[in-house]
């Protein structure tokens, strides 16, 4: 690549990375897409103030993604009314994890987002790390 085309290179804005996520969700398998109906995925550039504190984390930098709501099995008929599961993707984070990283930038934003997703399934971040480590 040239340093003409080398200067030109940009990061994904906002609106490419939410093509980028939704292109992801897309190619995830229809039966698991299935059980993600009225789940809401959100791109911002950082997670709130709030949500860092809430979670304990050091930086900005430290959440790659965030799952909000009431897991799958937790649900019942008395959660009708409340605000639909979302999952946060943080387009900022992700992007400094992929500049240390070999993976590619979809590749990592479909990681975050399954793992997101096993949270909507009521999975623990041990049981998704768990599975992770028997698919190696």
């Amino acid at each position: 690549m040239d340093q003409a085309a080398l200067a030109a290179l940009k990061a994904p804005d906002l609106d490419a990375f939410e093509a980028i996520a939704a292109s992801s969700y897309e190619r995830l398998p229809d039966d698991f897409r299935a059980l993600c109906k009225g789940l809401v995925i959100r791109v911002e550039d950082f997670p709130t103030d709030e949500v860092l504190q809430e979670m304990g984390a050091e930086t900005d930098f430290d959440l790659l993604g965030l799952f909000q709501g009431t897991g799958m099995p937790f649900q019942s008929v008395q959660h009708s009314g409340a605000m639909p599961n979302m999952i946060w993707l943080y387009r900022r984070p992700i992007l400094d994890y992929w500049a240390e990283h070999e993976e590619t930038l979809g590749d990592i934003v479909t990681h975050v987002l399954v793992h997101e997703i096993g949270h909507h399934f009521g999975l623990s971040d041990a049981d998704m790390e768990a599975i992770e480590k028997r698919a190696e």
